[in-house]
């Protein structure tokens, strides 16, 4: 391990270049991103298209999204774009496996495309798919692109056998804009541009590969991030050149923590390294700072001969606008805005409990002792600290995402908030999920979590502490309301038989296996077919749900309970 990885504490290099899927942050930009590709390899065919910057971390988003693809879809990655035509069908078919069987009059590019047309057959009536990734897509020559247009065209009667996606820098959207193109142009099913990391997403991302590298504290300052913005523009790669010259630069002044001074002077060893998005007008706006450097130096180099004085400072060359750098430092990521393109990529807007005052449920029966401290009248500061909902959503926050604020986790996870009524202790159990109780008696109210059912006792947490009391005393000062947080599968949407939703079945089969190895998958073509809906009814009566064949929320956060062991229960079994 380098030393100065031992320096700071981490374990792997938290600012690599390297397109490494695991330190992927997914930003807004990239969420959508990644449904737009979902969206295209749904479609029967065609072509999708990725395009962004140099460095916005297409690459890296690619190569996540391939991990993810089902097993049903074969791929084949051709990272060099600068072939010839009979290079490039060599290199789809050799990364499909596929042997090209030359006879006398056929041309070795015929050979390719018929070898490619039989097998793409063959592998669409076994229910597959097949899908052609191809990077730096601004190199294609016109033939090669004019040949990838033939090759979408191969097909049977009811379903293209292909699906192309090609991946490429700006430049690669004013080729297809050229009238010559129209035709290919025409193809594309989806397409996304990539932009770079915003402003108020920065220090999340920051601290995101930080902790991914093993890091256990905030590493730079937040003076910081409005200094990395304004140098890099948001582009991941710039950022990570700089991050990576200012913790080296620390390593070796035997700092612990980064500063804005520090970054700054960092980032003059970055510079060459680091041209941003500017393009050209940057490019000149550099030279002409340079000129202005030189003039304004001659004559102040004039005047220090004159004063004997030698000293030029340079900071402000690199420094932000006065003041406003440091109050956009403070500036937290809020991404609670759902994202409008994919709905399995949707967090919904939920209205939250509150910890009103309300008289509801009063009861003439004392409150039990030290039952969240309702009944002491004395003042306690801290208890206005305490956020019931945000400690509720704790519970569901890996650590790999903790260094996240609250809010984007929640939508990183596709997490969302439900408020029932509950009767009865059982019907908690059967829930099984933490969620928020709220205590009242004589107009007071306060919030707590309820974290754990034990035989007949609860235990719940307020801000001090946890609290363990008979279910009958909570009953007594409790206004039966409950609200709980669970994760919906992807477009998620209560499911009756004969409805169609491929993303969700396809979700409910593959929880199947899981359940049991021996489980064969049926063949629904997207629907909630009776077949299946048979399955749902043995799973729910082995369960003891409800046993109506409808997908709904009680018998997914079943199968999510059963199948996920990241997910909360309050369930302690009587052993």
């Amino acid at each position: 391990m380098s030393l100065y990885l031992e320096h700071f504490g981490l374990s792997r290099e938290p600012f690599s270049i390297v397109p490494d899927p695991s330190f992927l942050y997914p930003s807004h930009y990239h969420r959508q991103a990644v449904a737009h590709l979902k969206y295209g390899l749904e479609r029967e065919g065609g072509f999708v298209l990725l395009t962004g910057e140099v460095g916005t971390g297409k690459t890296t988003l690619i190569r996540t999204f391939v991990k993810g693809i089902p097993a049903h879809v074969r791929i084949a990655y051709i990272l060099n774009s600068q072939l010839e035509v009979s290079d490039l069908l060599a290199s789809i078919c050799h990364e499909l496996s596929v042997k090209p069987v030359t006879r006398g009059g056929l041309s070795f590019i015929k050979a390719c495309t018929d070898a490619l047309y039989d097998d793409l057959l063959a592998d669409h009536a076994r229910g597959n798919k097949t899908l052609i990734i191809i990077e730096e897509a601004q190199n294609l020559g016109v033939d090669v692109l004019e040949t990838l247009r033939l090759l979408s065209n191969l097909e049977t009667h009811t379903a293209k056998l292909l699906h192309i996606l090609l991946v490429g820098q700006p430049e690669f959207l004013e080729i297809l804009a050229q009238r010559d193109m129209r035709q290919l142009n025409q193809r594309v099913v989806a397409r996304f541009h990539l932009q770079p990391i915003d402003r108020k997403e920065l220090a999340d991302y920051v601290r995101y590969r930080l902790r991914k590298a093993g890091a256990t504290r905030d590493i730079f300052e937040d003076s910081c991030i409005p200094v990395i913005y304004k140098l890099t523009d948001g582009i991941p790669r710039l950022i990570n050149l700089i991050c990576q010259h200012a913790l080296v630069a620390a390593y070796a002044t035997g700092r612990y923590s980064i500063s804005k001074k520090l970054l700054k002077e960092a980032a003059v060893e970055a510079a060459p390294l680091s041209g941003s998005g500017r393009g050209v007008k940057g490019l000149r706006m550099v030279v002409l700072s340079l000129a202005v450097i030189v003039i304004l130096g001659f004559f102040a180099l004039r005047e220090a001969i004159k004063t004997n004085d030698f000293f030029i400072d340079t900071g402000p060359f690199l420094d932000s606008p006065a003041d406003t750098a440091d109050v956009e430092a403070n500036i937290l990521v809020d991404t609670t805005q759902p994202n409008t393109v994919s709905s399995d990529l949707v967090v919904s807007e939920q209205t939250s409990l509150g910890l009103v005052e309300t008289n509801q449920n009063d009861s003439s029966r004392p409150l039990p002792k030290n039952l969240g401290d309702l009944n002491d009248s004395s003042d306690h500061s801290e208890a206005q600290s305490f956020d019931a909902k945000n400690e509720l959503l704790k519970l569901w926050i890996p650590d790999s995402l903790s260094v996240l604020s609250s809010s984007y986790a929640k939508e990183i996870l596709r997490l969302k908030e439900e408020v029932i009524l509950l009767s009865d202790l059982d019907s908690m159990r059967t829930l099984d999920r933490p969620g928020l109780v709220t205590l009242s008696q004589e107009g007071r109210a306060k919030t707590m979590v309820l974290v754990e059912i034990e035989n007949n006792f609860v235990t719940l947490r307020g801000e001090f502490g946890d609290e363990k009391v008979e279910f009958s005393d909570l009953f007594t000062v409790w206004n039966k309301e409950y609200e709980y947080i669970w994760r919906p599968p992807p477009n998620y949407e209560i499911l009756q038989r004969g409805e169609r939703n491929k993303l969700l079945i396809d979700w409910l089969q593959e929880r199947f296996l899981k359940l049991d190895s021996a489980y064969e998958q049926i063949i629904t073509g997207g629907r909630y077919t009776e077949a299946l809906q048979i399955q749902v009814l043995e799973f729910q009566r082995f369960h003891g749900l409800q046993q109506d064949g409808i997908l709904g929320p009680e018998t997914i956060m079943m199968i999510n309970r059963l199948t996920d062991l990241s997910t909360p229960s309050i369930w302690v079994k009587k052993i």
